[in-house]
């Protein structure tokens, strides 16, 4: 005599597919989402994270070191460093994403014709990449900044500028690589035209290793441009720009150490997350065990 086996019905909630998939995540990728998730609400709707306003001047509790009142202390001024962090999420995203997307339209251009050129349109390519290799980021940006002035259109501009030739090489890299391919001259030798060899088969697999880089990009942004604002080459006061605030805390960190410390671990905080997005996103395009 044969007993039936009973099947449990699946538990409510959500499918077991996804269950599957979301205990595979890694925690460092996990907590690298939720900080950028957190940033970005408070970049779009900072009023749900505080309901103070950041430039309201409370000279009486100027200087207040963190408390449950003030999370992060008070400034100068008696302002809540907490909500100015929180509002100044805005343009300090706004900077490393607008500098990553003009640093990578820059790169698109010249790595494309550089990998895709002639001898002589590759050479002098190069050689204009070297020559701007030769010079530090934060020294190009610096110069365009001090010519043109400091506004957040000029820092992502400077920022831009100064990091599209690393895009640039990678790409070129990425492009000659692929192009030399057996799968590029096999397409050729079955007849494909040139532009159907690129859009299928050059350009999404030289592509490819470029969507890591804009994340990893984005937090190097952020860390250059709040270099420029601490030298002093930012947005004016009183915006809470993370730069910003480390510019006009650093008069005052024997004093209120909080000034200094705060913004610097949001800059760290983004910057880091990023980083750890990117990565996994490379192992996940790679096909590596993350």
């Amino acid at each position: 005599m044969t007993t039936a086996t009973l099947k449990r019905p699946p538990a409510p909630g959500l499918p077991a597919a996804a269950v599957r998939k979301l205990r595979a995540v890694p925690l460092a990728p996990a907590v690298a989402a939720a900080v950028v998730l957190f940033f970005v609400v408070a970049a779009l709707a900072p009023q749900l994270l505080t309901g103070r306003d950041p430039l309201v001047i409370d000279l009486a509790n100027a200087l207040q070191p963190p408390s449950v009142a003030h999370p992060f202390g008070t400034d100068q001024s008696g302002r809540d460093l907490y909500t100015r962090v929180i509002y100044g999420s805005r343009e300090s995203l706004l900077i490393g994403l607008g500098a990553t997307a003009l640093a990578t339209a820059i790169a698109l251009v010249l790595g494309i014709a550089s990998g895709l050129g002639g001898r002589l349109a590759d050479g002098a390519i190069s050689r204009g990449l070297e020559v701007l290799f030769a010079f530090p980021v934060l020294l190009l940006a610096m110069l365009f900044v001090t010519i043109y002035g400091p506004s957040v259109t000029t820092q992502i501009v400077a920022v831009g500028l100064g990091t599209a030739p690393g895009y640039a090489r990678m790409i070129r890299g990425q492009v000659l690589a692929v192009r030399h391919s057996g799968y590029v001259e096999a397409a050729h030798a079955l007849g494909h035209s040139r532009w159907t060899v690129l859009s299928q088969h050059v350009f999404p697999n030289a592509m490819r290793p470029l969507v890591a880089v804009i994340t990893l990009g984005i937090g190097q942004s952020i860390v250059w441009a709040s270099g420029l604002a601490f030298l002093g080459l930012g947005v004016a006061p009183p915006s809470p720009e993370w730069g910003a605030l480390l510019d006009a805390g650093r008069m005052f960190i024997t004093r209120a150490w909080w000034l200094e410390v705060m913004p610097g671990l949001a800059i760290v905080a983004i910057a880091l997350a990023a980083t750890s997005l990117g990565q996994f996103i490379q192992q996940k395009l790679e096909g590596a065990p993350s």
